[in-house]
Formats: C-alpha cells, structure tokens, sequence
C-alpha cells in the first residue's frame, strides 16, 4: 500500500470518494529528518543481534521519537530489555526490513501492517503510539489561498504515502480530482527540497519535513490531518514469530513505553531536547509538532483495541483497510486480520499501573 501507481490512486477516488473522506488512510509517516540523508542499501542497518537482544526500527515522525528517550534515559534497561535500536533514513525501509525478518519490530501505520500482510507477512499489533491531528501537511506557495487554486499547479508528494492520501482527500473535498493538477512524485526529503527550490507549487509532506518547507518565503499550510481527525494511527508492530517466542520481551517494550511517556510528561525540556536533535531540528521548532500529534495513553489504547463499528476501532479500521486493498487492486484477496491485533501487553500494564 506504501507504492501507489497514480492509475491505482485515481481509481481509488473514483470508485471511493466517500470512503476517502471518512476511512482511515493509515499508509506511512514516512522517510528522514531533513538533514538526513536516505539510506541506499535496504536492511544494512539490520545486522545479526545481540543475544536476547530486540530489534526496534525506528523513523522520523513525532509519535516514534520517544523511542530516542527511551534509549538515552536507560528506560529500556530499567524494564529489563536489552534492545538495539535501529534508525533507518528511510520509511519504507524500515517495513521492507521488518517483513524480512531482519528486524524483530518496527514502528509504521495500520495501513502499512495490513498491506504487508497482504504480501504474506506475519505481524502483530501490540501497541497505538500516537494519531496524526496537523503534523502532515499540504503547504502551497504564495498566491495559493485555497484548494481549488491547486488546479493546474505542480504539487508533489511520495506516491502512496499518507500525504498523498491527505492531499487527495483534500481534493476530493473541495470537488477536485487528481487530475486536476500536476502531480509531481517525489520521495519525501526531496518533495521538500524542490518546493523550497521553487520547483513545484505545493508538497504534501509530514514533520519534521513539514519545517523545512515551511523555510520557502510566502509559503503556508493550506490543510492537515487535522482538518481529517482519525485518518493516521501509528504502532509498535512485531512478527508474530518473536511475540510467540519472547511474549515477556514484548511485554518489556510495552512498558518501556508507557515509562518513556512518563518521563517525557515529567521532564519535558530534557525529553524534547533529545527528541529535536533526532528529528534534525531546533527544539522552538519540535515544540512546534506538539498539537499535531497525539500520543495515546493507556486508556486510549485500551478504547483503540476494544470491537467498535467506526474507525476509532482498530479491528474496524483493519477490516475496512483490507476491504479498500482488494477494491483498488492492491490485494488479490483482503487478508485475514483477525488476528492482526493482540492487546493482552496493554491490558497487563494496564493493570500494573492501577495496581501501582
């Protein structure tokens, strides 16, 4: 789901302009700071572990750099996990490494597990990190007031990613289709880098890219995920292989987790410092993405694995994704996801913290 051909996203609109308006459209918060540079040999970073050790992938978006905090405050140690840490430059990559293996968990969007499974890979849900509310973007140039002035305009996006989905959705509301424009199919860090350039009109991108386009004089946000609340949810995905295996290791991530938010919530300057210099940016402009994404607590992830008939529930959320990959030719058939989501790690912290 991460590599849409333009045909298939065109299609998409077609056959479902409601669905897009109100689905989730949870494909990537991909790719690097906008200082890094992305990585040309896929899986190079996933060497062969530690003993015991897990294997987190990592990437750049607001709702993963807690990880950051977790490794440099010792978090992961004081829950009795030893974990390698792997940053990958690029998104995509860090899925890619996932599904083969050579990485134990990785942090991607709904969307991304689900067509992943579609590939034939086994993966587990075990935790919701955050929810996109304004950090992806469509930032125009000057003279640009409102969507429909997009038509005829150059804007650039990573095909397939959420923010192309943001900017079709976007067009889709304001009764324009993909055509209507120019569409400019650019990796990420480079979709940026040529709207800064003046080469294209408008970009679709994510924080901490969102930063960097902002840099081009004139330039302002024409619309967000906010304007789309529920569309992008984030998580800790492992192979169903290592949860089988080391459920207390999981279970140890878990709670790293909620630690780190902890720690996150109580020292906030230290804990953003770390997180902007991950990010590539200054902490003025980290503090920035703080109402853009919502990290969910304890309760809100109990809630988020609860049965539910809108898109607030992940099992719906899945289901109505593998429906949407068999409808626009991404699946030959919608994979089984019933067993996609396991909240038993939420649900024993859950209990630990109300005992504490």
């Amino acid at each position: 789901m991460t590599r849409f051909s333009k045909r298939s996203a065109r299609s998409l609109l077609s056959s479902f302009a409601l669905f897009l308006i109100s689905v989730t459209l949870t494909i990537g918060c991909s790719n690097p700071a906008s200082n890094m540079q992305t990585s040309t040999n896929p899986g190079s970073q996933a060497a062969s572990p530690a003993a015991g050790q897990v294997r987190l992938g990592f990437s750049a978006w607001p709702g993963w750099f807690p990880w950051q905090v977790s490794q440099e405050k010792g978090i992961f140690q004081q829950n009795n996990v030893s974990v390698d840490l792997k940053w990958f430059d690029g998104y995509l990559e860090s899925i890619n490494t996932l599904t083969a293996g050579q990485i134990d968990a990785n942090s991607q969007t709904l969307g991304d597990t689900v067509s992943s499974m579609t590939g034939g890979a086994d993966q587990v849900i075990v935790l919701v990190n955050d929810n996109s509310t304004g950090n992806d973007k469509v930032i125009v140039r000057d003279g640009i007031n409102s969507v429909a002035d997009l038509k005829g305009k150059k804007v650039a996006a990573e095909e397939g990613t959420v923010d192309h989905f943001l900017l079709l959705q976007g067009l889709r509301k304001a009764g324009l289709s993909p055509k209507d424009i120019q569409f400019v199919p650019l990796e990420t860090g480079k979709a940026a880098a040529a709207f800064v350039g003046g080469q294209v009109d408008a970009v679709a991108v994510f924080a901490p890219f969102t930063t960097q386009a902002l840099k081009r004089s004139g330039s302002k946000e024409l619309f967000s995920s906010k304007e789309f609340p529920g569309a992008i949810s984030d998580h800790l995905v492992f192979t169903r292989k290592f949860v089988d295996a080391n459920p207390d290791k999981v279970q140890a991530m878990v709670d790293s987790w909620f630690a780190t938010i902890d720690f996150i919530n109580a020292n906030s300057d230290a804990a953003i410092a770390i997180m902007a210099k991950r990010a590539g940016v200054s902490v003025e402009d980290y503090k920035q993405y703080a109402d853009g994404t919502k990290i969910f607590t304890i309760a809100e992830n109990l809630k988020a694995f609860q049965p539910g008939n809108d898109m607030t529930s992940l099992s719906f959320a899945a289901t109505e994704m593998s429906k949407f990959l068999t409808e626009v030719g991404l699946a030959k058939s919608a994979p089984d996801t019933s067993k996609l989501l396991d909240d038993r790690f939420v649900k024993a912290y859950a209990q630990k913290a109300q005992k504490a």
